[in-house]
């Protein structure tokens, strides 16, 4: 049986507004939750939160890194 190695993923996502921090960072510059998943897949980036649709669409108010869907 192969052994299947898991990659940890460049990013952690919080669990209340999903924006992707480096893992060595303990609370969310975004909304402050401390709350965070590598369960997640998908990622958005948004640049100008007033002309960007998918910002509208996912409630997006701060540029940066989001995942699409946490808990894979």
């Amino acid at each position: 049986m192969p052994v299947r190695r898991t990659r940890l993923k460049p990013f952690k996502a919080c669990t209340k507004c999903k924006y992707l921090v480096p893992h060595e960072v303990s609370k969310c510059p975004i909304c402050g939750s401390e709350s965070f998943t590598d369960e997640w897949s998908g990622m958005v980036i948004i640049i100008d939160v007033d002309k960007s649709e998918i910002a509208k669409m996912l409630d997006i108010k701060v540029p940066g890194r989001y995942a699409i869907k946490l808990g894979v």
